[in-house]
């Protein structure tokens, strides 16, 4: 458990190098281009520097802001409140903050840099579909990944992974009109556009280099949460129960997005599950292990 929480911390610094040596590059690349020589590399870098600390402070709050959750209210939802508290005396964690998300689909997640500095949030379909040892198996779950330090690369990737999408389209859209600095009547008379090439270039590498930056987060994590859980409940079956109401549920979560999918319990975007011809091309992108595979393994438990 140790082992695991050091390398994820380890993670979390080899994430944010990575993203500013990536932001850093598409600025040498664009000021190459366009013709704004070392000022875009400086601008690039700052750009990187500033999103990576911010990313690191505020990254918790920008997950729960795009994923529309609000805090819990102590009252109305007191069976959460204390399903949380009871978990946390349990394992000595300090009590993270709490948010519901209106959202139909069964799902959660925890965001946040530390146990210090944390929060969990569930959706109303959550809250409506698992009866009580459910509901605390997924708890559980999600206080795992506070208690492991998973929350710190998983929320900070959230941040780096769409801004790299978004440093990698404006770079595309300015090696496109070509900084203004060469003719586009030119372009044509050549019969070629090595802007336009190195902006089809980008536009490849920019979504593989998102999903490289996720893939870093593993899929193990999900297992040793899972685990993790239910050495903390001490009833692998509330979680085994609650993970197959997951599997039975065709949702999808509304609230989700591409940078965001990685912290959810389950994966919640469209396309999972799917077994027509392209089936095969989604599950490379899949942000978690098949239900199945972490059903199995619980019950060996």
């Amino acid at each position: 458990m140790f082992d695991e929480i050091r390398s994820n911390k380890r993670r979390s610094v080899l994430l944010i190098v990575t993203f500013v040596f990536v932001t850093v590059l598409i600025g040498v690349v664009v000021g190459t281009l366009i013709g704004g020589g070392f000022s875009t590399v400086i601008i690039a870098f700052l750009v990187a520097t500033i999103t990576a600390v911010i990313s690191y402070w505020r990254s918790d709050q920008i997950a729960l802001r795009v994923s529309r959750a609000v805090p819990a209210d102590p009252v109305v939802y007191r069976r959460l409140h204390n399903l949380v508290e009871g978990l946390c005396i349990a394992s000595g964690l300090p009590k993270p903050g709490v948010y519901v998300i209106e959202d139909p689909a069964p799902n959660a997640f925890a965001t946040g840099r530390n146990p210090q500095h944390a929060a969990i949030a569930v959706t109303t379909g959550l809250l409506e579909k698992m009866n009580r040892v459910e509901l605390e198996g997924v708890v559980a779950h999600e206080l795992s990944h506070i208690r492991n330090y998973d929350i710190l690369v998983s929320t900070i990737a959230v941040v780096l992974v769409g801004t790299v999408a978004i440093v990698t389209d404006l770079a595309i859209r300015l090696m496109w009109w070509n900084g203004g600095r060469v003719s586009r009547d030119g372009d044509r008379r050549n019969g070629s556009n090595p802007l336009a090439l190195f902006g089809i270039v980008l536009l490849v590498v920019a979504p593989i280099v998102a999903k490289a930056m996720q893939a870093a987060l593993s899929r193990r994590r999900e297992t040793l949460a899972d685990t993790s859980a239910c050495q903390m409940t001490r009833y692998p079956p509330g979680l085994i129960s609650a993970l197959e109401k997951l599997k039975e549920d065709t949702t999808t979560t509304h609230s989700a997005s591409m940078a965001t999918a990685h912290l959810w319990i389950e994966q919640p975007l469209s396309g999972v599950r799917d077994e027509g011809r392209l089936g095969w091309f989604h599950r490379m992108f899949d942000t978690h292990p098949p239900l199945d595979a972490r059903i199995a393994l619980l019950k060996e438990l």
